[in-house]
């Protein structure tokens, strides 16, 4: 990568939210489970400027009552960390199914990076996810450009990544769009997937979990991806060979 990345990028997807969801509250109060000294109790005004919410719960249960999830920050602005999560138009989404899509940032220090693991699977679990993945912020356009547009000219992706479909032509919501440094697989994925596969998967066991749920944190390499690291992007192709279903390249 280019430049040193600075955040960590968690992106999660989960069934459409519905009015009077609890998840939303769900997912923040996982988030400080999950790295205890956070608290998520400011918003962002219109300038950019954190403003403290003394009445957090209830505001974030009356967003959600109109079907919102609003953006969410620690109000630390040399540390910052956010959450917030946004409608996916089945028409967009795998299956033709509308989504719920949650995002959350957060420093890619010694703290964030012990805490990530335990932070994606406490969003996941929030948000009732099908799946989720961190990623070193900064690679999500190396990702991106995986990504098979039915106008574009035949091209090959970056570093001999895989070409991915887009994710309105994978078949089921089930499936992942792409892998992340750590991933987070519900229960029904890892079924989809095939994993784990104990004759196949020793090396991924080594470094993943099941959650209580059922699901699964599954983490490519022990230190965040670094595709300059020969080590990191043979990792990743391992993965992307292990599970042609990711990106919707074969039928799982």
């Amino acid at each position: 990568m280019s430049a040193t990345p600075r955040s960590l990028i968690l992106v999660a997807y989960a069934p459409a939210l519905t009015v009077d969801d609890s998840r939303p509250l769900g997912v923040v109060h996982g988030m400080e489970r999950a790295l205890r000294s956070l608290r998520l109790e400011w918003r962002i005004d219109e300038t950019g400027r954190p403003i403290a919410l003394p009445r957090r719960d209830s505001w974030l249960e009356e967003a959600a009552a109109r079907g919102r999830f609003p953006l969410l920050c620690n109000g630390d602005e040399n540390h910052p960390v956010t959450v917030f999560g946004s409608g996916r138009p089945a028409g967009i989404s795998p299956g033709n199914t509308p989504q719920l899509e949650v995002h959350a940032e957060l420093p890619m220090d010694p703290i964030g990076i012990s805490a990530s693991a335990q932070l994606l699977e406490q969003i996941a679990h929030g948000a009732h996810s099908f799946w989720g993945r961190i990623l070193p912020d900064g690679m999500g356009a190396t990702m991106a450009l995986q990504v098979r547009h039915p106008s574009d000219e035949p091209r090959v992706p970056p570093r001999g990544l895989p070409v991915l479909k887009l994710p309105e032509k994978i078949l089921s919501p089930e499936i992942p769009h792409h892998l992340g440094w750590l991933n987070y697989w519900s229960a029904a994925t890892a079924r989809t997937l095939g994993f784990p596969d104990p004759a196949r998967d020793a090396e991924l066991l080594s470094r993943a979990r099941r959650t209580s749920t059922g699901g699964w944190i599954v983490q490519l390499t022990d230190a965040p991806l670094d595709l300059d690291d020969p080590s990191h992007l043979e990792a990743l192709l391992r993965a992307y060979e292990r599970f042609p279903a990711i990106g919707g390249r074969a039928s799982p």
